[in-house]
């Protein structure tokens, strides 16, 4: 399944995602700035440990297991689930279907 409004929006953790394929990540001293080239849309990553969850998405079989395979302390998990949801909203993030590579 590729991001939509719709399932975007109901973002579950645990859920199978990535870095939609339409995306770029361009590192910067503060995270990473992210660009999606179908909706032209900017974010911004505010945190390095952020732009490591959202590479390593695809590596793990939820993005639970991603926050916790990145070292995210269990405490900040909800910002990072926030943030990983406000992502995909935007068609940053989308959810996939196959195996973790």
């Amino acid at each position: 399944m590729t991001s939509t409004a719709p399932a975007a929006a109901l973002f579950d953790p645990e859920r199978p995602w990535r870095r939609a394929r339409s995306v770029a990540l361009r590192p910067e001293p503060f995270g990473a700035l992210v660009y999606h080239f179908g909706t032209r849309k900017l974010s911004f990553l505010k945190s390095q440990l952020l732009v490591e969850v959202v590479t390593a998405l695809a590596d793990h079989p939820t993005a639970t297991a991603t926050l916790v395979a990145c070292g995210v302390p269990e405490a900040q998990r909800p910002a990072y689930v926030r943030a990983l949801a406000d992502l995909a909203r935007s068609q940053m993030l989308e959810c996939r279907t196959e195996e973790p590579a």
